[in-house]
């Protein structure tokens, strides 16, 4: 054997000692009591001492390194992000691109971005540049609630003054805008982002009045507004300019005088008298009665009363013309008289607005437009009762029937109604150049009605609405073409058809104590009022339904309601 050296041996016997420490059993002091014996593997720490954070991903879950190829059914696109995510839903018909026609007139492409919600109406066409300063929105928003109030004062629709109203705020620049109108209160919301917070402005309508020359001026200035940017002829107008200018509209006077005014209040009366029925001397007497109505009713605007005593005062004078006829016992057809002299005084205009503001969908406007033309129609009602209360008392034979005897005479009354239309126009304040064409559609009216009233002896009703169909369909085309408001051309055409003789048949039957038929001839007369403001609102959708603009891509979208939800 070979001898191992005395290093070597001492080695392992040095090493053998330390291992046998090793596998001697610890001390209670050396060792934990929970320690797991040997052998065991260690346990899991309990879920509230995990050490990880409860935002950890999950087990099993990839990181954004280790996603699924992009051929996978479960792994986004490539282009995804959470900045620019695509919609959680998109509905079975697609989502609706809108395109708006350059060439369409700015009242169909506002009516149409307004009928759309806010994420889908799309941006403005030129976009502000980043490092551009804009005008300042306290500033526009000011602006267009002062255009607003002129249009609503002037009588417009709800619907075509918050297309104005989002207009002037588009072309500025103010996209996420949103315009509120009520009978008496404007309003506009600016939305500068989703973080910021809103700027609102409101403007209260305390005074209205009839121009329509002041109308079309601020409708010029809209157009000047809306001109689109690849129009050569047109010049961007700022917004100090367009306060120039609708200081100017303010300042400017009425195009015909206060005796014109009169005048024309006489003339349309005695043309009305001549309508139904009345000769010259018949035409003077009305006339005479009208202009001592509008005298009065000038003196009760002087003293600030309210406007409904001056439609009961401007009622009496008529009424006591064709009472003063019967007492005298004279030829004549008072019922003519008295009649003539409740054309001028029917509120036709405020009718129509009320009824194509609730059609649209503004039903508190139109509330208020309706209840505004009860209380004046009660107080013409009023007025000629009252005088009719004191003649059944001095026993005046007022004769009602003579109100249903129709006369032919179209040549004649063809020329009444277009006199009564110019001299209606000439009391709305219309611009000269305007007068002709609702002079004419008026006539047209005048013998639509007549040709199915009279001479095929139809419905009355149904004959004012197709007459006044007429009318809006014609006065919306040609405001199309003027790209103006319709009013001028429809409002004095259709003074021909108000219910003047059922009007007045009614409340004669009521002062004979004949309730019944006063009040059916008064429901008569409430019946032909809707004909005329559903006809006329009924041929200004056909206008636009059927007869846009070339190029005009953009429908008019409504809610889609069925029946009873």
């Amino acid at each position: 054997m070979v001898a191992e050296p005395d290093g070597s041996k001492d080695a392992r016997e040095k090493a053998a000692e330390e291992g046998a420490e090793d596998r001697k059993p610890l001390s209670d002091e050396a060792r934990s009591a929970f320690a797991p014996p040997a052998g065991v593997e260690p346990a899991a720490p309990p879920e509230e001492e995990h050490p990880t954070s409860e935002f950890a991903l999950p087990p099993g879950t990839r990181t954004e390194t280790e996603r699924e190829p992009e051929g996978s059914a479960f792994a986004p696109p490539a282009t995804y992000s959470a900045k620019n995510s695509p919609p959680a839903f998109t509905p079975a018909y697609g989502v609706p691109l809108v395109r708006l026609s350059k060439d369409a007139p700015w009242q169909d492409r506002m009516r149409t971005m307004l009928r759309l919600p806010v994420n889908e109406r799309p941006v403005p066409e030129a976009p502000r540049k980043a490092d551009e300063a804009g005008p300042s929105v306290p500033r526009v928003l000011d602006l267009t609630l002062r255009i607003g109030e002129l249009l609503l004062a002037g009588g417009e629709g709800a619907e075509d003054v918050e297309a104005a109203m989002f207009a002037i705020c588009r072309s500025y620049g103010l996209d996420r805008c949103e315009p509120t109108v009520t009978f008496t209160l404007l309003s506009v919301t600016y939305q500068p982002s989703l973080v910021d917070d809103p700027v609102t402005a409101n403007r209260t309508v305390r005074r209205r009045g009839t121009d329509y020359t002041r109308l079309a001026a601020v409708y010029q200035l809209l157009a000047d507004i809306n001109a689109p940017a690849h129009d050569d002829q047109a010049h961007e107008v700022t917004p100090e300019e367009a306060y120039r200018r609708l200081a100017e509209i303010r300042r400017n006077r009425h195009p015909y005088p206060g005796w014109v005014l009169t005048s024309a209040a006489g003339v349309l009366a005695g043309a009305a008298s001549v309508l139904l029925g009345g000769g010259a001397t018949v035409f003077f007497v009305a006339a005479l009665g009208a202009v001592l109505g509008d005298r009065l009713a000038w003196l009760c605007a002087g003293r600030g009363l309210p406007e409904f005593y001056q439609f009961l005062v401007a009622a009496m004078p008529p009424a006591a013309m064709g009472v003063l006829l019967t007492l005298l016992h004279a030829d004549l057809r008072p019922s003519a008289v008295i009649t003539g002299g409740l054309f001028a005084l029917i509120p036709g205009r405020a009718l129509v607005a009320a009824v194509q503001d609730g059609l649209t969908g503004f039903y508190i406007t139109a509330s208020a437009r309706l209840l505004e033309v009860a209380y004046f129609f009660v107080a013409i009602v009023v007025g000629v009762l009252s005088v009719l209360y004191v003649a059944v008392q001095f026993d005046a034979q007022l004769n009602p029937e003579g109100v249903l005897r129709t006369v032919e005479r179209p040549v004649t009354q063809i020329l009444a109604s277009m006199v009564l239309c110019a001299t209606f126009a000439v009391l709305l304040q219309q611009s000269r150049a305007t007068v002709l064409f609702a002079t004419l559609n008026g006539g047209v009216a005048w013998v639509v009605y007549a040709s199915i009233a009279v001479t095929a002896e139809g419905s009355a009703v149904m004959a004012t609405a197709v007459a006044a169909g007429l009318v809006g369909l014609f006065g919306q085309l040609i405001a199309r073409y003027e790209h103006t408001s319709s009013l001028p051309y429809v409002t004095a055409a259709i003074g021909p058809l108000l219910p003047g003789s059922a009007t007045y048949f009614g409340v004669l039957a009521i002062a004979q104590n004949n309730l019944d038929q006063g009040f059916a001839s008064l429901a008569k007369a409430s019946a032909l009022a809707l004909a005329i403001a559903i006809g006329v609102n009924l041929g200004g959708e056909l206008a636009r339904l059927f007869m846009q603009a070339p190029g005009a891509a953009a429908a008019r979208r409504a809610a889609k309601r069925t029946r009873g939800f």
